[in-house]
């Protein structure tokens, strides 16, 4: 649905619960499709929600929950009460009502699984951290035999009639629940029917391990071209599937922690709208961290206090130096990051990458320091100025190329996330570097800058 026809949808919603016509809001969201439902849920009011929540039925509170983001969902659960809350966690997939489970308070979730009928389907999840395969699997899937007929079993899947969307795939275990074999729905359809299933099915299956993290999951998945990956335990024992529609969550989840790491804000949850508690408590330290960062640039500028008093033009250039500098830094720290987010690059390849970006430096130091040096030497009419800043400006750069590929390496290397500090000790280091190079060769050529 356009934004257009959201919004005029979303009007005749308020319009309605404006009027107390609450029947008449809840028919005009009916009509949309889930995730336009969530789109319009989030732009209402929340006393506007909480008037229209109650009057949805069990099945269409769980699909809106199911589009909502978690924190969401979890603002509007206070005007349900622990029995309803329980039938639409039963009608929520498992791993939907799991993930919503471990963020409510212990009292409301102990409440809500004690009230639930299907509640075995979903307390394994719950063992498991919510970044890892466990965490995200579902225990939803059709798992078949490997002495079953081609007929057999899709006649099975006509009797059992799934409420879930049948995925391609469909797993094979033998009778201690390991996974064996793995067969898609078009195979099984063209197959004879006295076919047996260990026939047809690929024995070589991808799978991953409950504890496996998700971005390697994510990884595998896209590496593989899979729609959906099982998950198993370390004995291959089958625990459950994790979908496409998962690993799209994740990969937004991890791109936006990324992004927001590279910017020095630790909390990848925050929003604009966020309580100003949290924006502190996300951003606060980093810019502390970079007032340290900054002084000590500072400090090393005030090594060159005489050379600025004599030359006071330096003070206008010094800035360029180090602003290109953290900017081509900024550069490789983002390549490098992201690259090893997508598992492009490890500890094996260090030294080809490094020499690599090292020439790429020197390369864009020169280029940009000739043009730069030629234009200050022709503005100035000081020939040796722009050399000076010319040569700054190269080696600067180069610092940049050796830090920005360093840092994330050995951030990984101590168990920290190469996004999270990269930024503030790269821009630490070129513009400490540049004031020093630049400064320190002007006052090299003092006597022909003057």
């Amino acid at each position: 649905m356009s934004d257009e026809n959201i919004s005029v949808a979303l009007e005749r919603i308020r319009a309605a619960l404006d009027t107390d016509r609450i029947e008449d809001a809840v028919g005009i969201l009916l009509e949309l499709h889930p995730a336009d439902q969530a789109e319009i849920f989030y732009k209402l009011e929340e006393r506007e929600q909480f008037k229209l929540l109650p009057h949805l039925d069990i099945a269409s509170t769980a699909d809106l929950f199911d589009k909502m983001e978690e924190e969401r969902v979890l603002d509007t659960l206070e005007v349900l009460s622990p029995e309803r809350l329980a039938d639409i966690l039963d009608e929520m997939e498992p791993d939907e009502a799991a993930d919503l489970l471990g963020d409510l308070p212990p009292e409301q979730a102990s409440e809500a699984l004690a009230a639930m009928e299907d509640a075995d389907e979903v307390i394994p999840l719950l063992g498991y951290p919510d970044e890892t395969a466990g965490g995200l699997m579902t225990t939803s899937y059709i798992a078949l035999r490997r002495q079953t007929s081609a007929e057999d079993a899709i006649r099975f899947l006509r009797d059992v009639s799934p409420e879930i969307d049948v995925p391609y795939y469909l797993y094979v275990i033998d009778r201690a629940k390991r996974l064996v074999g793995v067969v898609g729905l078009r195979e099984l359809v063209v197959s004879k029917p006295e076919a047996t299933i260990d026939d047809v099915m690929d024995h070589e299956v991808i799978y991953v391990t409950t504890g496996t993290d998700q971005e390697e999951v994510a990884r595998v998945m896209s590496r593989y071209d899979l729609a959906a990956v099982p998950v198993v335990d370390n004995q291959m024992r089958l625990f459950g599937v994790i979908t496409h529609d998962d690993i799209v969550d994740v990969l937004e989840e991890e791109a936006t922690e990324d992004i927001y790491r590279l910017g020095n804000v630790t909390d990848s949850d925050l929003e604009p709208e966020s309580p100003v508690s949290e924006h502190l408590k996300g951003r606060l330290p980093w810019l502390f961290l970079n007032t340290l960062t900054a002084l000590f640039a500072s400090w090393v500028i005030t090594n060159f206090e005489t050379l600025i008093a004599q030359v006071a033009i330096l003070a206008a250039f010094q800035s360029v130096v180090a602003g290109l500098g953290g900017n081509s830094g900024s550069q490789t720290v983002v390549m490098i990051v992201r690259s090893m987010a997508l598992g492009k690059v490890d500890n094996n390849r260090l030294w080809k990458i490094l020499y690599r970006q090292m020439a790429v430096g020197l390369l864009q130091g020169f280029t940009v320091g000739l043009v730069v040096g030629i234009g200050v030497a022709l503005w100035r009419g000081n020939p040796f100025l722009g050399v000076v800043l010319g040569l700054a400006m190269v080696g600067n750069m180069f610092v940049a190329a050796i830090i920005g590929t360093l840092v994330p390496f050995v951030l990984k290397a101590i168990g920290k996330d190469p996004a999270l500090a990269s930024s503030v000790l790269v821009t630490a280091a070129t513009d400490s570097g540049g004031f020093f190079i630049f400064l320190g060769l002007a006052s090299l050529f003092l006597s022909r800058i003057q």
